[in-house]
């Protein structure tokens, strides 16, 4: 059911200082950016193939409990079919939506509490024609 890790995201404290670490220092490439009210909230960085870090704006001070990880993305052939065979085994998951990143995507907690993406891509999706997401979240 799984195809591979699609992305993890991470909180910043300074997007500025994320991007050099990531882009300049790592190697990475810069894929595309989340703009949120006109202003930079995030970005991609590739990972190999379709695996990404996703990194948004931190809001937390430093010294606070950070947030190391928000979320686990995992990518999928078939969301549908994904949703399906989660309920059937019991688990709760949400219903499929359309991302601003136009990709599919759906939703469920680990027992831990972990929130998980799974997610679908498309042709038009950010990850691959490198569009810029307005957010609303």
């Amino acid at each position: 059911m799984i195809k591979q890790l699609a992305h993890i995201n991470i909180g910043s404290y300074d997007l500025t200082a994320s991007e050099h670490f990531y882009c300049n220092i790592l190697g990475m490439e810069k894929t595309f950016e989340f703009i949120k009210d006109g202003e930079l909230y995030g970005f991609y960085a590739g990972a190999g193939n379709t695996t990404f870090v996703e990194v948004f704006i931190e809001k937390k001070e430093i010294g606070d409990t950070p947030t190391i990880m928000r979320h686990l993305c995992l990518e999928v052939e078939d969301l549908d079919a994904a949703i399906a065979e989660i309920r059937g085994k019991g688990w709760e998951i949400t219903d499929k939506e359309f991302g601003c990143d136009n990709s599919w995507q759906a939703w469920i907690t680990d027992p831990s509490g972990v929130q998980i993406e799974l997610m679908q891509y498309t042709k038009e999706s950010s990850q691959f024609t490198g569009k810029s997401c307005d957010v609303d979240w």
